[in-house]
């Protein structure tokens, strides 16, 4: 089970996007995901008529390491660790280290 998962509300710990918020796409196999809106980078595209892409400047959202993001925590209002716990019928769940609320309700 993982920590950050897809569709979960992110907060940025660290980097140049510090204190912006936003919704993973995606987890990737390296440690890193992509959070919408986040570490937003300009690309020149050449232009591929065969293939109807268009040339220009695109942005794009680049992978950020796992360990610079926080889950948000609504109670808070704050980015939290996550931790697990198992429960009495010995499902395993993801809980916020701060408040011990189960994040997987």
């Amino acid at each position: 089970m993982q920590k950050i998962k897809k569709g979960d509300d992110v907060v940025v710990r660290t980097g140049k996007d510090k204190g912006k918020s936003g919704r993973v796409l995606q987890v990737l196999k390296d440690s890193k995901v992509l959070v919408e809106g986040i570490n937003q980078v300009k690309k020149n595209q050449k232009a591929n008529p065969n293939a109807g892409i268009s040339g220009g400047i695109i942005v794009k959202d680049m992978p950020i390491s796992i360990s610079n993001i926080g889950l948000y925590n609504p109670a808070t209002k704050k980015a939290d660790r996550v931790g697990f716990k198992f429960l009495e019928d010995g499902k395993k769940v993801r809980v916020f280290k701060s408040t011990n609320e189960v994040v997987d309700a």
